[in-house]
């Protein structure tokens, strides 16, 4: 009865041997997983990372850098379930040196730089429970700040930083929280911060397929972010933060399909209804991505070889650096675009975007519903003005809202030619011939203006114009002179240069005691002087012609001489003198001497006082009064 029971037993254990012992041998790289590489870095990861790598498989790669760099390595993560790394181990070989083995109970080195410019990598695993494997990054020494694919922001405590990602880490398991326009989230705990290179690559800093250099700002966080599709990366939404991360890039991405001189052509177009259930017809003129309603749908086609398409004309070349598209963003019709390709022209032949490394058409990943907006980066960018849109699969009929992204042409960007032979321009020169039917043909383009001018031509106008210049200095001074020679209210006195150092004009209120005059007629003489040396001041100042054709009647009782008929105004006539006459009480007998009694009307010449008898200078006679109205006068 025992032997019938042990029976089943032992035979289910023989099979179980011998199935192993049947087994065929692991083969070098049937245990790698993940593996992107460029000229000078690249990322690897054995198979299943970070899930459990598989038992008895064994994973080895040869990677290079240039020759004449060092080789720079850096560990991830590395999870290996053997303790004595008698069953799985890590190992690193070159020519002169090895590195390792690593396994669990070793301690595993962060970065390694090896003397050499190629190594081996070697991973082995045997029988085991559990163990992620590992994930390593590579670059040349020419890039000492190489990030791995699972560093994050908060990893770094500056502010602002600039570090190298390695290509391949797009598709490295791991959250992006945020977009490209509001930052990313960064938080103090890992699993809710992003990862800093898949961000890049969410943002269009970068490209997966090439790597490159990142520039990253730690700015305040937000209490909210917003995720979505952008290039292959799917970001989720985020809470609130402490921090985010922003990357710098070119300012180069703004709407360019908005305006409203861009046109939209289709292959083919669906006439179909609307959301009210109205005949509407799905033309290309509703593919713009800010307009409301439904979106272009392609027409039913009889023969599924027909290639639909959706065309932009810009109106003139652009720098493009992205495209962003919809479905038809209507619920009641879930058509979008789950991939397409992208063509373009400036002249006269269709070429189809390759990307950055060249090798064939590039596929982009388009909508995976109706309404969430897609983004797509072109790296390197492309110049062009008709762009199509070619859709490769789609959700129960090809239906597209489209923005493309860019700029226009800078001076530098002009000369930029995309050759189909370089390996790096991502583009080819094959194409199909431009159809026929009412796409408009783009007028060729000559060279900008001014680019063909030489040194010697651009000298030449310069001398020309300093000539110029100079000649025409010389004729207004010139001028200048004709006219101060031939100004008829000039006179040789006034020109001399004497005449004007020492110039006071007669009407200052602060007057020099040697031109103060005096009511007081006690020296003839003195007043005489006075007179001659208020004339000789006067000479300074030229007599206009209009004074002297003026009625002088106007002038009389005024108490200044008008230097120029155009400057002053004339006085305007009084019916009684000017100065009211002091009131004083003259003693008796007479007026005192030296007291004189303004005249209504004086001479305002400066003649010397006529001779009188001494009881008109008693009685202030006419002498008196003609020699007080001089001195006010003057």
């Amino acid at each position: 009865m025992v032997a019938r029971t042990a029976g089943p037993g032992v035979l289910t254990l023989l099979l179980a041997v011998c199935a192993r012992l049947e087994q065929p041998a692991a083969e070098p790289g049937d245990g790698c997983g993940h593996m992107v590489t460029s000229q000078d870095s690249g990322t690897m990861t054995s198979k299943n990372y970070p899930g459990t790598y598989p038992n008895h498989t064994i994973c080895e790669k040869k990677i290079t850098v240039p020759e004449g760099k060092k080789l720079i390595l850096r560990l991830g993560d590395v999870d290996i379930e053997s303790q004595t790394c008698a069953s799985a181990s890590l190992l690193f070989t070159s020519s002169v040196e090895q590195y390792g083995p690593y396994c669990g109970s070793v301690t595993v080195p962060r970065n390694l730089l090896l003397n050499t410019s190629e190594v081996t990598v070697h991973f082995e695993s045997g029988s085991h429970i559990s163990g992620r494997g590992f994930l390593l990054t590579y670059a040349s020494s020419d890039h000492p700040d190489l990030l791995t694919c699972l560093e994050r922001g908060n990893h770094y405590l500056r502010t602002e930083f600039s570090k190298f990602c390695p290509p391949g880490c797009r598709d490295i398991a791991g959250d992006v929280f945020g977009n490209a326009v509001d930052g990313y989230r960064d938080c103090c705990y890992v699993f809710q911060t992003s990862l800093l290179c898949k961000a890049a690559i969410h943002a269009g800093v970068i490209a997966d397929e090439l790597g490159g250099r990142i520039h990253v700002l730690q700015h305040r966080g937000l209490s909210r972010y917003k995720g979505g599709l952008a290039n292959g990366v799917l970001s989720r939404d985020g809470s609130l933060s402490g921090k985010r991360l922003l990357f710098t890039s070119s300012d180069c991405g703004g709407a360019l399909s908005s305006d409203p001189w861009v046109q939209f052509q289709a292959s083919s177009s669906w006439q179909g209804v609307s959301d009210t259930g109205q005949p509407a017809l799905w033309s290309p003129g509703r593919a713009r991505l800010q307009d409301q309603g439904p979106s272009w749908a392609a027409g039913d086609s009889s023969s599924h070889e027909q290639q639909q398409w959706l065309e932009i004309d810009l109106g003139e070349e652009k720098k493009i650096t992205g495209i962003k598209t919809t479905g038809s963003t209507q619920p009641d019709f879930n058509f979008y675009v789950k991939s397409f390709v992208v063509s373009f022209r400036s002249s006269s032949r269709w070429r189809t975007y390759n990307g950055i490394m060249g090798h064939g058409e590039k596929v982009f990943q388009g909508n995976t519903n109706c309404q969430d907006p897609v983004q797509n980066n072109f790296i390197p960018p492309l110049t062009a003005r008709y762009v199509r849109v070619l859709p490769r699969a789609w959700h129960q009929r090809a239906a597209l809202k489209v923005e493309l992204l860019g700029c226009h042409i800078s001076k530098g960007d002009e000369s930029t030619e995309w050759p189909g032979s370089s390996p790096d321009t991502g583009l080819s020169t094959e194409g199909e011939e431009l159809p026929t039917g009412p796409n408009p043909t783009p007028k060729e383009e000559g060279p900008p203006a001014g680019a063909g001018l030489s040194v010697t031509t651009v000298a030449t106008l310069l001398v020309l114009l300093g000539v110029l210049l100079l000649a025409a200095v010389g004729a207004f001074a010139a001028f200048r002179r004709k006219k101060k020679a031939g100004n008829p209210y000039a006179s040789p006195e006034t020109r001399k240069t004497g005449c004007w150092k020492p110039f006071q004009h007669p009407l200052a209120t602060h007057l020099s005691a040697e031109f103060t005059i005096s009511y007081d007629n006690d020296d003839e003489g003195t007043d005489i002087q006075k007179g001659d040396l208020l004339a000789s001041a006067l000479e300074c100042y030229q007599t206009p012609l209009d004074a002297l054709v003026t009625d002088s009647a106007a002038r009389a009782g005024s108490t200044f001489r008008p230097m120029d008929a155009h400057e002053y105004a004339l006085p305007l006539t009084r019916a009684r003198p000017e100065y009211a006459t002091p009131i004083t009480t003259p003693p008796a007998g007479g007026p005192a001497p030296g007291y004189l009694v303004p005249a209504p009307k004086g001479d305002l010449s400066y003649n010397r006082p006529r001779a009188g008898s001494a009881d008109d200078h008693a009685r202030g006679g006419p002498a008196a009064v003609s020699q007080a109205t001089d001195h006010r006068a003057g």
